[in-house]
């Protein structure tokens, strides 16, 4: 399972900072043709890490929650 552990926002499956590369290859199957819906989903996120991980920076958190979504290698393999 790789569902994050909070508050160090780790994966669960891997160690890794959440979310990680298999979480995200999840998410983008799971929200096929609803991307908007997958950004509302990770904004949710975005905001109980950023309470969680107050001392981080946000762009660093926004990067990694949100940005990642536009990846092609994502979408591709």
């Amino acid at each position: 399972m790789h569902q994050p552990i909070r508050p160090q926002w780790v994966c669960a499956g891997c160690g890794v900072p959440w979310p990680c590369r298999t979480r995200k290859r999840q998410l983008v199957a799971e929200f096929t043709g609803a991307r908007v819906s997958l950004i509302l989903h990770l904004s949710a996120y975005l905001v109980q890490a950023c309470e969680d991980l107050p001392h981080t920076p946000s762009g660093v958190l926004h990067t990694r929650f949100l940005a990642w979504h536009r990846s092609p290698a994502l979408h591709n393999e």
